[in-house]
């Protein structure tokens, strides 16, 4: 099994070019079940949970294709892709397949959308709390599916089609939004989502449904307005550049000081955690070609953060961000509100010599002056990246172990990280 080797001390100067969104590819992958056209994509990343919905799509009779390469283009990085979905084989999205990675449970909209069928097994994913599918089966029977639960499978079906209907979520879901969004697209009538999910990657999702004929209105509020239509065609879109990358690298430069130009990276993506980084002493600046991204000799000042929903701090940022205040020179304290059992790295980050202590759904890090490197170990994606950020720091070196949690989420992170400075390689078993 590979892990990934880091020598501390070292600042960040250069570029690191931001990768397409996994969070927006996905679901606009998944999309391409809605029509019998080509779906095509450009700015899809290269990483592992790309690769596993590319699997599970083509067992639904997707096919697939990648654009070809310029020569000075290198291997790996995001790239242009068909989705052709023309002859839906199989409307079943077995276990062995789903339970790798729980954005695979999406297909549940589209297929019950389009084939007025489905069988799609409950989703797996990333340890970080149960995360359970009662939002997407209570807006597909309002919707008008009949859907049951058989020996780990949701059995979905629509024999006369999905009509619209009124839905407001109990809490706001980007998954359930993404799904209900898809699914109401080829519905009869109007349907209205409220309390939805506001996030850049609905966006994104909605802007690519309305190139293929969708009528979505309000995408980016709590409140989306679809006008069901009979069918969809094909289209050719972008996916954002990844927010989550992009606030990765910017608190990595934080944490060990130096200049970087973050390629292609959006402020209004991000704003809330570019105002929280500035808060802890990094100097945040845009440019034409993306975000510069210092800190000078200064030091990391302690802040507090509380995960929400967009525009919020968002989740997927919370671990990096504690990697960071672990040097911060005070006390801090952060709370996680949208997962339930997402501080897995906390007994991690402590093997570098971190000071965290846990009361419930909060975490208080008290800065220290010196981490020491140390073998620890991924338990999730956005937990690994904590990890690195901390061992770019760190006194001596760090070995992470189980990368593969780094993989499905960050394309070719030890060769952009290597190009500014750092001192990381990766090594295989």
């Amino acid at each position: 099994m590979d892990r990934i080797r880091i020598v501390g001390g070292n600042e960040l100067n250069g570029r690191i070019p931001i990768s397409g969104a996994k969070n927006a590819a996905l679901p606009l992958m998944i999309a391409a079940l809605l029509t019998d056209d080509t779906l095509t994509l450009e700015n899809v990343p290269h990483l592992a949970d790309v690769e596993q919905l590319t699997r599970i799509l083509g067992n639904h009779g997707v096919d697939y294709s990648v654009n070809g390469r310029r020569e000075s283009q290198q291997e790996g990085y995001s790239r242009t892709i068909n989705l052709s979905a023309r002859n839906i084989v199989d409307t079943t999205a077995p276990y062995d397949l789903v339970s790798k990675m729980r954005a695979s449970f999406w297909v549940i909209g589209p297929l019950i959308a389009r084939m007025r069928e489905a069988r799609v097994s409950l989703p797996g994913g990333c340890a970080i709390g149960t995360r359970p599918v009662d939002l997407f089966i209570d807006g597909l029977q309002a919707l008008g599916a009949e859907l049951d639960v058989d020996r780990g499978y949701i059995i979905a079906s629509a024999p006369k089609g999905l009509v619209g209907n009124r839905y407001v979520f109990p809490k706001v879901s980007v998954g359930a939004t993404h799904v209900l969004m898809m699914a109401a697209s080829l519905a009869r009538g109007e349907t209205v989502l409220e309390n939805a999910a506001r996030e850049p990657e609905v966006v994104n999702l909605a802007d690519c449904l309305n190139k293929m004929g969708a009528r979505i209105e309000g995408a980016g509020t709590s409140t989306i307005v679809i006008q069901g239509v009979e069918g969809l065609s094909g289209a050719r879109h972008r996916v954002i550049p990844d927010r989550i990358e992009t606030g990765t690298y910017a608190m990595a430069v934080a944490m060990t000081g130096g200049d970087v130009l973050l390629e292609g990276a959006r402020t209004d993506l991000l704003e809330t955690a570019l105002s929280v980084l500035s808060d802890a002493g990094a100097e945040i600046s845009t440019e034409q070609r993306g975000i510069r991204v210092k800190r000078n000799g200064n030091g990391i000042k302690p802040v507090d953060v509380t995960t929400e929903p967009f525009p919020g701090f968002p989740t997927d940022l919370q671990a990096q961000f504690m990697g960071l205040m672990t040097m911060a020179q005070g006390r801090s304290q952060i709370t996680e509100t949208i997962f339930e059992n997402r501080f897995m790295h906390v007994q991690e980050l402590a093997r570098l010599g971190a000071h965290i202590s846990l009361s419930g759904q909060t975490a208080t890090v008290d800065g220290v002056a010196t981490l020491k490197g140390a073998q620890v170990m991924a338990t999730d994606l956005r937990a690994s990246v904590s990890l690195v950020i901390a061992g770019l720091a760190a006194e001596g070196e760090t070995t992470v172990n189980r990368v593969y949690h780094l993989d499905r989420g960050f394309e070719r992170l030890e060769e952009k990280l290597s190009g500014c400075g750092a001192v990381i390689e990766r090594i295989s078993a």
